[in-house]
């Protein structure tokens, strides 16, 4: 059997690109969470009432992702990618307006137009880096990509404290230093547009056709092209479990600085810098989880994963200092293959399908749009008590990990 490279040359600059996607919504994404304790702070909002900004961003998700594949599947992934930042730059200029009205309304609109834009890339950029090469090593190729959203993660909260708790002290009303963060955010995006106007994409096969027409020798695999989307049980599942897979995430990063604020007694410039520390986690996971994909079948990584977070969960909420925050920070650990993961095992084998998938299983993150106000509503009284709800979540993933991921045809 002929081994499948994990990325050609051809398509070598190409995939640069398009982790550079990966990395920009990894620093937007983190800085969200950071906003959470900014405003309850800058605007007076409650726990609960903060988890409103994850509504804004993940609910874009639901809204985009079906129209985001649309777009792809009409006009190809360059079109996709350029209408995607272009959303995304949006979104960030309107801060300035936001600001200046010191309305949390108006960051929630600002946010729900950026969320539209990551909604856009990442319908696009999965599918995209997976056809940048053979199908049998587009779970590592996702995953790798994935390392460096996670290095964007790992930016973004040192980025966004230092602006916002260092600069304006946190509990400041004047809000310029949110202001002139997003708009630097949004001038590199613009900077992005122009780059990616002058990439030249070359034509792509579809990752998901069947192995044995590019290798005969290979394991045979039946694309099934006269089934329906929905008669796919594992993308089914897939969807399923992204949905709750980003429910555990958004909830798990939104609280993370309250916690070592009420928990550990951190201040709020400490405990932001502690989460540039429990994002690391997540690109070790996921550099870890690409090399580790060589020998261990991603499902049963993605399964080992899930039952790591449970545990980690059940320390997170027995308070016991220092044991339990090292157990917050390896939640993130254990998280991080399971986005890509998720994705790529969704998406085996749909053939012409895979573009409609790919939104929809996009669409799966709404989970984080709700979970946050769920465990918020916890966190009012006993923010390590709220994490106790992920643990139902990492249930459904591992679920998913130990059998729901089979194709079958």
């Amino acid at each position: 059997m002929q081994k499948a490279a994990f990325i050609e040359k051809k398509f070598v600059v190409n995939f640069i690109f398009v982790t550079s996607l990966f990395l920009m919504w990894g620093v937007l994404h983190s800085m969200s969470d950071v906003l959470n304790k900014y405003f309850q702070g800058a605007l007076n909002v409650s726990k609960s009432q903060s988890g409103l900004i994850q509504l804004s961003v993940f609910g874009a998700y639901f809204v985009m992702s079906i129209p985001a594949g649309y777009f792809l599947k009409k006009f190809g992934y360059k079109p996709g990618v350029l209408l995607g930042l272009s959303l995304f730059a949006a979104g960030t200029f309107l801060f300035v307006p936001a600001a200046n009205a010191g309305s949390f309304g108006f960051f929630r609109i600002a946010l729900f137009i950026m969320g539209c834009g990551m909604a856009t890339l990442e319908t696009v950029a999965h599918p995209f880096a997976a056809a940048l090469g053979d199908q049998r090593t587009s779970d590592r190729r996702i995953n790798f990509a994935q390392s460096f959203n996670a290095l964007g993660a790992t930016a973004g909260p040192f980025i966004a404290s230092w602006f916002l708790f260092s600069a304006a002290a946190g509990n400041s009303p004047d809000l310029g230093a949110v202001k002139y963060l997003y708009v630097s955010i949004g001038g590199v995006l613009v900077l992005l547009i122009l780059a990616f106007s002058f990439l030249n994409v070359p034509t792509l096969n579809d990752p998901h056709v069947a192995v044995t027409e590019v290798d005969p020798e290979a394991v045979n695999i039946d694309v099934a092209p006269s089934k329906k989307l929905y008669q796919h049980k594992h993308f089914v599942w897939a969807v399923a479990a992204q949905f709750f897979n980003v429910a555990a995430q958004a909830g798990t990063w939104a609280f993370f600085i309250n916690y070592g604020h009420e928990v550990m007694g951190f201040s709020n410039l400490s405990a932001g810098r502690y989460m540039s520390i429990f994002m690391a986690m997540m690109m070790a996971g996921r550099f870890a989880g690409t090399y580790l994909m060589k020998f261990i079948a991603p499902n049963k990584l993605l399964a080992y994963f899930a039952l790591g977070s449970i545990i980690m969960c059940l320390l997170v909420t027995q308070k016991l200092g220092w044991p339990s925050y090292i157990a917050l920070m390896m939640i993130n650990f254990f998280f991080s293959i399971m986005f890509p993961t998720i994705f790529s095992l969704g998406l085996k084998n749909l053939g012409s399908h895979t573009q409609q998938a790919s939104s929809f299983i996009s669409m799966g993150v709404v989970g984080g749009a709700f979970f946050p106000l769920i465990m918020g509503q916890i966190a009012n009284h006993d923010v390590a008590k709220a994490y106790y709800l992920p643990i139902i979540c990492y249930a459904v993933i591992f679920l998913f990990g130990y059998k729901l991921y089979k194709v079958r045809h």
